[in-house]
């Protein structure tokens, strides 16, 4: 091929192809860091630690906190969209786990609460006879 054959090829041809890689390496570069879903997810994960998730929804919690370690290892990696679909499936993994906890919790001081009325019926009913 020739020095020259270039000169014969279409100029809309070498614009298309031009911006196709412009686009190509923009398209790359677009995908930010996930900083705030890492953060978001970290949050929910403390806000899990705080109602006892350890306790009351630990494999919930475990997941949470794979899914933000895989998020960050692929977040150093620069392997962005991966690390920011890690990072929400941590987070709402977490909130899950929070809100289990919570439920837990609420059921006990219901049951406590049945039991200290079964309780007082019974001094009731003993005080009646």
């Amino acid at each position: 091929m020739s020095k020259h054959a270039f000169l014969h090829v279409p100029k809309h041809l070498i614009a298309v192809a031009t911006l196709g890689a412009a686009a190509a390496l923009v398209g790359c570069a677009s995908t930010p860091p996930p900083t705030t879903q890492l953060a978001t997810a970290q949050q929910a994960l403390n806000a899990a630690d705080t109602a006892q998730s350890a306790e009351y929804a630990p494999l919930e919690l475990r997941k949470a906190r794979e899914k933000l370690l895989q998020a960050e290892q692929a977040n150093t990696a620069e392997e962005y969209e991966r690390a920011r679909y890690l990072a929400e499936q941590a987070e709402w993994d977490a909130r899950v786990a929070e809100r289990k906890a919570r439920a837990e919790k609420a059921l006990e001081v219901v049951k406590e609460a049945e039991r200290g009325t079964e309780e007082l019926r019974e001094e009731t009913m003993r005080g009646v006879r």
